[in-house]
């Protein structure tokens, strides 16, 4: 293991070539195989671990400039003010003005977050109402959340009731996940979850219109080559 005042030059120098290193590297630069080592190391100059890939990426403090909601992203890898995901969704939560919606959250922090959405409310982090066709998360104290829940439903209601159509890219997407169903009956819900699993948002009203747009048989989803030019 390196001393520690050439471990902070070796770890400076190592994060000015690499913004974003996983620990196997770190084992490689400081010369030990000890984690509680690295950490110490690490913990003498600031750091972040990654919250999306499981933790598994590292940069230190003054190499990230967080957005407005406190994250950073590179090269894919997703870093927050807050550290874990389940401290990042909690902070998000408690202060967005009219609440999120778990498609909301997805694309804000770039994966898929509903299950860890529901570990948070069960565990009394996090609040939930269904508004509409879907859930708001809120945050758990009632005042703070009646406020959120009236500014979603003023901005429900400054909605144009016609569905976007969403891009064609996406479309793409959407025609593709329904010749993959073949002829069993598909929710739209179901291609719209299975198509934000792969990081392709869209809601299932979108996907209604795009079965209604080319053709798709909504009793049993098969299509007959769409054009889609």
């Amino acid at each position: 293991m390196l001393d520690k005042v050439t471990s902070v030059k070796t770890l400076k120098r190592l994060f000015s070539r690499f913004f974003v290193v996983e620990m196997t590297t770190l084992f490689l630069t400081l010369k030990t195989q000890s984690r509680m080592s690295i950490f110490r190391r690490l913990k003498e100059i600031g750091y972040y671990s990654s919250y999306t890939h499981a933790g598994r990426y590292y940069t230190i403090a003054d190499i990230p400039q967080f957005d407005d909601h406190g994250l950073w992203f590179y090269e894919g890898i997703g870093f927050s003010k807050l550290s874990t995901l389940k401290a990042t969704i909690v902070g998000l939560v408690n202060v967005a003005p009219a609440g999120f919606t778990h498609i909301e959250l997805n694309n804000l922090l770039r994966l898929r977050v509903h299950n860890t959405l529901l570990v948070l409310v069960r565990e009394y982090f996090i609040a939930r109402k269904r508004i509409g066709s879907t859930y708001l998360y809120l945050n758990i104290a009632q005042e703070q959340a009646d406020k959120q829940i009236l500014r979603r439903q003023e901005q429900l209601s400054k909605v144009p009731k016609e569905v976007i159509e969403p891009p064609m890219t996406t479309i793409i997407e959407v025609l593709i996940e329904t010749i993959h169903a073949g002829k069993a009956y598909i929710d739209p819900s179901i291609i719209a979850d299975r198509l934000s699993a792969r990081a392709v948002f869209i809601t299932a009203k979108q996907v209604e219109h795009v079965f209604t747009r080319y053709g798709v048989n909504c009793e049993k989803k098969t299509i007959e080559s769409p054009s889609i030019i």
